[in-house]
C-alpha cells in the first residue's frame, strides 16, 4: 500500500504539466540494470494457522520487527499482512541475498510471538479485521465499498510477489521499453497461471486457481485495468492515469474526502474541493493497481505469494531472466505474441487470456504450451543473468513439479487437508 503523506504548499497543477510529468516519470529508460522484489506475506499463528490472531498480539510482534536493522523497507497491510520491499539491486543474486537475509531476521522474531509467515495469494481460511486505522485506509475502504465486497477482501486477505525491473531502453528491440511493456501484459498471464496459489477462501474452494487475481477483476476497472492497447506506452499511461477516478483527497486533519466519479483530469479542471498539487498526483498514481504499473521502473504485480520459505525466488528468477537477458527476451516475446489473439482488445486483467489464467492455471492448454517454452527459455538464460546453481535447481524443480505436467501451486491445496498441513 502507498505511504501516508500530507497536503503540501506547492503550486496548483495544470493539465499539460500533469501530462508532461506522467510521460517523464513513469518510464525512465536505459539499459536494464536494476532488479527488486516486494514480498507480501500473510501472518498466521505458528501452530494453528486457521485460528484468528488477536490484534494486540500482531501489534506487539510488529513493534519488535520495527527495531530490526533491515535492508528492505518493512511495511504492513490493512489486514496485518507483512511486506518487505527490497532496495534496487544490481543483479538477481544481490536481490535474492538481500531479501533472504531480511527474511532470516524477521522469521525468528515472529516465532517468539508464536507467529509465522505464510505464502498464499489469498488467505485460505479467514478474513481478519482491519488492523491499520489511518485516514488513507478509511478512505480506501469507503471508495471500494461502493463497488462491492471484493475491495475489503483485497485489502485484508491477499499477498503477492511483485517483481520490479527497469523500464528498458529508449530504442526498439527486445530490451526496449515498448517491447517490455507489451511483454508484461502477455507474459504476465503466463506468470499468473504458472504461479497461481490461491484456490481457497474461508475454508472452501472458489473455482479459481488464483482467487487473488480474480478479485482484481471485481474491482473498479478504471483503477485496476491496464491502459488500452495499441497506443504508445507513455501516452497511454498518461491518459489512463488522468482519466482514472480519484480515490480520495488528502487532508492534514480529519477524514479524507472520497469523491464520487471525479477523475484526476476533472479535478485539475475544476479545482474542487481544492486545486491538486504535485503531491496529489504522486499519491493518485499509488492508488492505481494495474497488473503492470510503471513507476519509473516496471512493477509486475500479477504473481501470487508462493509456498515455502524460498518459493518467492522462483518467480523472481524466471521473470528477471525472461525480461533482462536479450536472447531470452526475444525468444519469449515470439512465444507469447500469439496470446494476443486470445486477449483481444480488452485490457488485462479483464480479458479472456487473463481470466483463463486465473481460473484454470496451467490446466489451460494454450497457457500450458506457452509456459513450457517460457520456462525452458528461462532455464537456459539463468546462468547468463548470474543465477547460482541453487537458484537454477529451484527453477528446474518447479518446472518438473508444476510446469511440465500442467499444474500450479494452487493444485496442491485443492484436496481437503488441514490448515496445519497447508502452513508454509
Amino acid at each position: 500500500m502507498p505511504s501516508d503523506c500530507t497536503t503540501d504548499d506547492g503550486q496548483a497543477l495544470g493539465e499539460t504539466e500533469a501530462e508532461d510529468l506522467l510521460r517523464g516519470i513513469c518510464f525512465k529508460t536505459g539499459p536494464p540494470r536494476k532488479v527488486g522484489v516486494e514480498l507480501e506475506w500473510l501472518v498466521h499463528d505458528l501452530n494453528d494457522p486457521e485460528r484468528p490472531v488477536p490484534t494486540d498480539r500482531l501489534e506487539a510482534a510488529f513493534r519488535s520487527l520495527r527495531e530490526l536493522p533491515l535492508e528492505s523497507a518493512l511495511t504492513f497491510e490493512p489486514g496485518g499482512q507483512l511486506e518487505l520491499s527490497s532496495q534496487p539491486a544490481s543483479s538477481l543474486m544481490e536481490c535474492v541475498a538481500s531479501a533472504s537475509a531480511d527474511l532470516d531476521a524477521v522469521r525468528p522474531v515472529l516465532a517468539k510471538s508464536g507467529l509465522a509467515l505464510a505464502g498464499y495469494g489469498q488467505d485460505p481460511w479467514r478474513t481478519p479485521d482491519r488492523l491499520l486505522r489511518e485516514p488513507r485506509y478509511d478512505a480506501m475502504e469507503t471508495y471500494l465499498d461502493r463497488i462491492g465486497p471484493a475491495g475489503r477482501a483485497m485489502m485484508r486477505t491477499t499477498a503477492s510477489v511483485q517483481v520490479c525491473l527497469d523500464a528498458g531502453t529508449e530504442e526498439p528491440g527486445p530490451l526496449g521499453y515498448g517491447r517490455r511493456w507489451q511483454l508484461a501484459h502477455l507474459l504476465g498471464a503466463v506468470l499468473v497461471a504458472a504461479f497461481a496459489h490461491s484456490p481457497m477462501r474461508e475454508g472452501r474452494e472458489t473455482g479459481w486457481r488464483s482467487t487473488r487475481q480474480a478479485m482484481w477483476t471485481q474491482l473498479d476497472p478504471a483503477r485496476t485495468a491496464a491502459p488500452v492497447t495499441g497506443r504508445e506506452p507513455r501516452a497511454a499511461w498518461a491518459a489512463h492515469a488522468l482519466d482514472a477516478p480519484v480515490m480520495c483527497v488528502r487532508a492534514d486533519d480529519g477524514p479524507w474526502h472520497v469523491p464520487e466519479g471525479l477523475t484526476f483530469r476533472e479535478w485539475i479542471r475544476s479545482g474542487l474541493p481544492r486545486p491538486p498539487v504535485r503531491a496529489d498526483l504522486d499519491y493518485h498514481l499509488s492508488t492505481l493497481f494495474p497488473p503492470a504499473r510503471p513507476r519509473g521502473h516496471l512493477e509486475l504485480r500479477m504473481i501470487d505469494a508462493q509456498p515455502g520459505e524460498d518459493g518467492w525466488i522462483v518467480p523472481l528468477a524466471v521473470t528477471t531472466a525472461l525480461f533482462d537477458d536479450p536472447e531470452a527476451a526475444e525468444t519469449v516475446y515470439r512465444t507469447v505474441k500469439s496470446l494476443a489473439e486470445t486477449a483481444g482488445t480488452l485490457p488485462a486483467p479483464g480479458n479472456l487470456l487473463w481470466v483463463n489464467a486465473a481460473r484454470y492455471g496451467l490446466a489451460d492448454p494454450e497457457l500450458h504450451t506457452a509456459a513450457l517454452s517460457c520456462f525452458a527459455t528461462a532455464l537456459e538464460a539463468l546462468p547468463r543473468v548470474g543465477a547460482t546453481p541453487a537458484v537454477q535447481a529451484a527453477v528446474a524443480a518447479f518446472n518438473d513439479r508444476y510446469v511440465l505436467p500442467g499444474r500450479c501451486p494452487a493444485d496442491d491445496l485443492r484436496a481437503p487437508v488441514t490448515g496445519k498441513e497447508l502452513l508454509t
